[in-house]
């Protein structure tokens, strides 16, 4: 019976898989530590997910949708209370498991202490748990923002791009691929990137009409990954088949068996609706970051 460790599972991105990775025989262990009903209010910017828990993956009360299953066990699940960055209890927790989802981050920019604290030694402690209990495979969960200025005259941005991180934030996604890379070419543990560009439950600002990736096909992109044969280290955008897409390419991720079938367009009467028609003149727009790559994120302004 394959077993496969989602860290920040009570999470946004965690809540969606959960439904979306079940099957018979298949048991998800569920890793967390804050319950949905004490998380923090959202923050985020509207292309962001909308999670800071400071170590997982949460999001605020009330943003699920109704059926969203509690962090409460159900068939074929198991909860494990712990700390990303705790390795011991990270270990503990690989123990038997197939795979690692590691969802588990402060997902928005922060001062570099909290982002290196938590990002960047959560994501070491994640490989390095796995590592040390004999799991196969890692599949890590990156952001755009790890090439956050990707200028748009490079659209679509290609697989494997040489980082151009926007924030500290970006900085860590970049730590946390060359770790993959590392834990790869050291120890054969296949790892996988996924650049996610805006996973939301549905598109959250006029932009994100070209970089949503839905719930549906973020189910579809994590089951590729887990079900590949053999794929080594990979590094593969994540985002629906938006109409008003083509920011990235999605090569590598078609190679890994991922076929979108979402289009944030079919949405896109209500977005507009309400933040108005995009407008291409818009900063936003100018890099694969989008307002990440503001002067509002320089350091002088993060707490």
């Amino acid at each position: 019976m394959p077993t496969i460790l989602i860290t920040g599972a009570a999470g946004q991105i965690g809540s969606m898989l959960r439904t979306r990775l079940a099957r018979p025989g298949r048991t998800l262990r569920l890793l967390d530590t804050a319950p949905l009903d004490t998380a923090p209010l959202d923050s985020a910017p509207v292309d962001t997910a909308p999670l800071d828990t400071a170590l997982a993956d949460t999001p605020p009360p009330g943003t699920l949708p109704p059926g969203t299953p509690p962090l409460d066990t159900g068939p074929g699940e198991e909860r494990v209370t712990a700390s990303v960055t705790d390795l011991d209890a990270m270990t503990a927790a690989c123990a038997g498991v197939d795979a690692v989802i590691h969802l588990a981050a402060i997902a928005d920019e922060a001062a570099w202490e909290r982002i290196a604290a938590v990002n960047i030694e959560g994501t070491y402690v994640a490989f390095e748990a796995a590592r040390r209990a004999g799991v196969p495979r890692v599949i890590y969960a990156s952001s755009n923002h790890a090439v956050g200025f990707a200028p748009r005259s490079t659209f679509p941005v290609p697989d494997y791009a040489f980082p151009a991180p926007d924030t500290y934030y970006g900085v860590a996604k970049v730590t946390g691929e060359a770790l993959a890379a590392l834990y790869h070419h050291r120890y054969g543990m296949d790892a996988i990137c996924l650049r996610i560009l805006s996973c939301s439950w549905k598109p959250r600002s006029a932009r994100s009409l070209s970089t949503w990736l839905s719930p549906d096909d973020a189910g579809r992109l994590f089951e590729a990954c887990l079900t590949v044969a053999d794929p080594g280290f990979r590094v593969a955008y994540g985002v629906s088949a938006n109409t008003r897409g083509g920011w990235v390419s999605l090569a590598e991720a078609r190679a890994l068996g991922y076929e979108p079938r979402d289009d944030a367009e079919d949405l896109a009467a209500e977005v507009i609706a309400e933040h108005g028609e995009p407008d291409p003149a818009d900063p936003v727009f100018a890099h694969l970051g989008g307002e990440f790559c503001l002067p509002a994120y320089d350091a002088g302004y993060l707490t």
